[in-house]
């Protein structure tokens, strides 16, 4: 009955459309009046506050700081210059660009929508103007910004060595670690399902422009063909506003490499070769704005050296993974300080390497880390008093032991606790979903002999793939903003990933060593 009243309270104030923290909270409380009466209400901060001054949780707020630095900086810009020039030319190039800058992203940010948001203003739109539908191009970003989870540095992982600590002994660390081999497989299953969505130029019988021409210093691409254009007005009329807002210049007031602009109808394509006609002749050289030639053919693209100049952009922000990952292994310092240090190394990248980030910035960038913080930091407080109920009152046992007297097959318990976080996890965050049915699942899961480190990476990529499952994955909501797309285009643009994702978390699921070969590989334990 407590059982049934507590998750049926939980989600009837999810159905009125309360928020998922204040509906943990209140359903709760509802739970302890009814059984104790008002006079236990006082146990109420006596069990959110030791949540909130756990010494580990202040790894939290770092993480946010460095992702939201990051942001601010052109990180993100510089390390799509440098996937682009190595994948960029190659077919499907440029959904490999986007599914490699979101696992480097995912890596500096430890968030899903925040991988989404620095990628997507910049991809959203090349992937429209290279021939992919608005629906599939949103979509591919959406589902490779749930890496974001899985890759380290992961706050779901520092949430979830907090809550299972009561059940067995898990390091942040060992999970950070964990989190790197299903990071790649995932990325594998978006790229082959890249390799299945259909482009607006191949539907129409067109060549489907590479990605040469696309990224080049100091050079604008040219804008389409008439017949493409006609093909794809949509989806580069809509890219037009989103690329202006992806350009911008450097901190000496330089023009930036640019993805992408929109250009003037009707003027050639820019590739690799000299002009031969207005269908199917190529120009190089330095545009003027409106698709001519204004001075002599300009360098080779993709030569060493401008692979070379992208490289050295892009050291920066590739260092801060390697100094987070590399700092915590060696034993330099904990996952808590290594959050800590990367704070402070995205500072200066921005303010003094970038040159991006302006001091005036500095109290709008901690005022909005201090935000996310404070409202991650109130769901954990609300989620523990939700887990404290269970605990309490006997719910996770009597879970446990329904479960397993049904049936002790870890095959078949995977498979059904696979499905339930599948649904949950489009419904309810990360964070929200650990302190929910880890009491009760993880003790399931450790009698029918599945390891602690599996139990971990298997949840969360569980729920990274809820950020981008439909009805309320936070992902689509955020790439459909910065695509200007109505949500259910996006819907129906997402199967393809959606599949892809969940065929590699079976293999996640069902094959421990994916999770436990690194780990033990580093004797990280």
């Amino acid at each position: 009955m407590i059982t049934l009243l507590l998750f049926g309270s939980f989600f009837l104030f999810l159905a009125l459309g309360i928020p998922v923290a204040f509906a943990l909270g209140l359903s709760a409380v509802t739970v302890l009046i009814t059984t104790d009466g008002l006079q236990v209400l006082d146990v109420v901060p006596s069990v959110m506050f030791p949540s909130l001054s756990s010494g580990t949780l202040l790894a939290i707020p770092f993480f946010v700081l460095a992702g939201i630095v990051m942001q601010y900086t052109g990180i993100s810009q510089r390390l799509v210059d440098l996937a682009f020039l190595v994948f960029g030319r190659f077919s499907h190039g440029l959904a490999a660009v986007t599914i490699i800058s979101a696992f480097f992203f995912s890596a500096i940010s430890g968030s899903g929508p925040a991988t989404v948001a620095a990628i997507g203003a910049i991809l959203i739109p090349a992937l429209i103007r290279n021939g992919y539908q608005k629906k599939h191009a949103v979509s591919l970003v959406a589902a490779s910004g749930s890496m974001g989870i899985v890759v380290p540095p992961s706050i779901a992982f520092i949430i979830f060595a907090v809550v299972a600590s009561e059940f067995g002994s898990i390091s942040i660390t060992r999970l950070f670690i964990a989190g790197i081999v299903p990071g790649v497989i995932m990325a594998l299953a978006f790229f082959i399902a890249a390799l299945f969505v259909p482009r607006v130029r191949e539907l129409a019988g067109l060549p489907v422009k590479s990605g040469k021409g696309l990224l080049a210093a100091g050079r604008e691409p040219a804008a389409t063909t008439g017949a493409e254009a006609a093909v794809s007005s949509d989806s580069t009329a809509s890219s037009t506003t989103a690329a202006a807002s992806a350009a911008g210049t450097d901190g000496n007031g330089a023009t930036k490499t640019r993805l992408l602009k929109a250009g003037t109808a009707g003027t050639p394509v820019s590739t690799n070769g000299p002009a031969t006609s207005a269908g199917t002749g190529v120009t190089t050289g330095s545009g003027d704005g409106t698709g001519g030639v204004t001075g002599p053919s300009a360098p080779a693209e993709g030569s060493f050296g401008e692979f070379l100049a992208a490289l050295v952009k892009a050291i920066p922000g590739l260092l801060i993974p390697v100094i987070i990952l590399g700092g915590i292994y060696g034993g330099i310092f904990t996952p808590t300080e290594a959050g800590a240090v990367a704070s402070v190394f995205a500072l200066l990248v921005g303010l003094f390497v970038y040159r991006e980030l302006k001091w005036p910035d500095l109290p709008k960038v901690f005022l909005e880390s201090g935000v996310s913080t404070a409202v991650i930091m109130f769901i954990v407080g609300v989620a523990s008093l939700f887990s404290y109920v269970i605990t309490v009152e006997g719910i996770a046992e009597t879970v446990s032991s329904a479960v397993l007297g049904v049936t002790d097959n870890k095959f078949v318990i995977l498979a059904v606790i696979t499905i339930i976080l599948l649904i949950v996890g489009a419904f309810v965050d990360a964070i929200s979903a650990f302190y929910l049915f880890i009491p009760i699942l993880v003790p399931i899961l450790l009698a029918v002999g599945v390891d602690m480190t599996t139990i971990g990476v298997f949840m969360t990529v569980n729920l990274a793939i809820g950020l981008f499952t439909p009805p309320v994955g936070l992902n689509l909501y955020v790439g459909a903003g910065i695509g200007k797309i109505r949500l259910e285009e996006v819907i129906r643009g997402i199967m393809p990933f959606l599949i892809a994702a969940i065929i590699a978390l079976l293999f996640i699921t069902y094959i421990p060593a994916i999770s436990n070969w690194l780990p033990d590989l580093l004797g990280v334990g």
